[in-house]
């Protein structure tokens, strides 16, 4: 019996997939088959249900998980204590909303690339809820989303609190800067769609106060929420730091209400099975990379040469 073979049993069982644990260790399926086979051979007994099109747990399968668990989590925790942090290598897949990949996104990959030029990297751009359902299912090694996870199979990390405000057009509040939450929400409300974390806060922040969203348009484009609003279709809600440039240029205002509205958490969310060492080498990249003003060097580039 190897680590290798209770590793390849264990990714197989957590993600219900050959496929998808033989691409997290790099190796074929077939490759991935044999040692789970050399593994029944080592304890006697058949781990999977081959009559099942998932990868399903027999009853010693089952019996065999938690000590599995055990053994490589020792594994990790080893290599944590006797090894000194190491350049990444190998192909990353992973998740991040429209509002990270519009403002901090390129540093992101910059940085990575020079702390770890053996990384390959390839991000997805989605709603939330989508990534988070990626992540569980293995499909992406981690994701970077707005708001706390939903799923227990997942860890998050927090990157950063983002503080939300009412956007408008100049004209539809004639100059004022605060707003009561009642009479912001009598006006048409463009949102994101409902597989978004900011719609799902948004929609709780206005039921806590009795209120309900007249919503007109609902889109899965931030830009194009923030061009429905300097059209004067609706009101808002966006992060401060990403429309400030707008607001500096008096092309929209930013409002505030009361009650406020929340502020958001900006998590990495990884499974909670997952014990890689490459997630606080990725980890401290965002946190030290992430700023949520909308193409922030080019609005300071333009700035000065304006």
């Amino acid at each position: 019996m190897t680590l290798k073979q209770l590793e390849a049993f264990y990714l197989a069982a957590t993600l219900g997939s050959f496929a998808l644990a033989a691409k997290r260790v790099h190796v074929t399926q077939s490759s991935l088959s044999k040692r789970i086979a050399e593994l029944e051979d080592s304890v006697g007994a058949e781990l999977f249900d081959r009559s099942s099109q998932r990868a399903r747990l027999t009853e010693a399968g089952s019996r065999l998980m938690p000590m599995a668990a055990q053994m490589l989590d020792l594994k990790q925790r080893l290599k944590g204590e006797l090894q000194a942090p190491k350049a990444l290598s190998g192909t990353i897949r992973f998740g991040i909303s429209e509002l990270g990949a519009l403002t901090w996104l390129p540093r992101f990959v910059a940085r990575v690339r020079a702390d770890h030029p053996g990384v390959v990297l390839y991000p997805y751009v989605d709603l939330s809820q989508r990534l988070e359902r990626q992540v569980v299912r293995g499909e992406l090694d981690f994701a970077l989303v707005t708001g706390p996870p939903g799923d227990p199979h997942l860890t998050s990390h927090l990157v950063a609190d983002i503080q939300f405000a009412w956007v408008a057009a100049p004209g539809r509040f004639r100059a004022r800067r605060s707003i009561d939450a009642a009479e912001v929400l009598r006006h048409p409300v463009i949102t994101m769609s409902e597989g978004s974390a900011l719609t799902r806060a948004i929609e709780a922040w206005a039921k806590a106060q009795g209120l309900q969203m007249q919503r007109i348009v609902a889109s899965n484009s931030v830009m194009a929420i923030v061009g429905l609003t300097l059209a004067d279709i609706g009101v808002s809600f966006l992060p401060q730091p990403f429309v400030r440039p707008w607001v500096e240029r008096k092309l929209l205002v930013s409002l505030r209400s009361n009650p406020p509205l929340p502020v958001l958490p900006y998590c990495f969310l990884h499974r909670s099975d997952d014990a890689r060492s490459m997630f606080p080498l990725l980890l401290k990249c965002v946190a030290e990379e992430a700023d949520f003003t909308f193409l922030a060097g080019v609005v300071a580039a333009k700035s000065k040469n304006d």
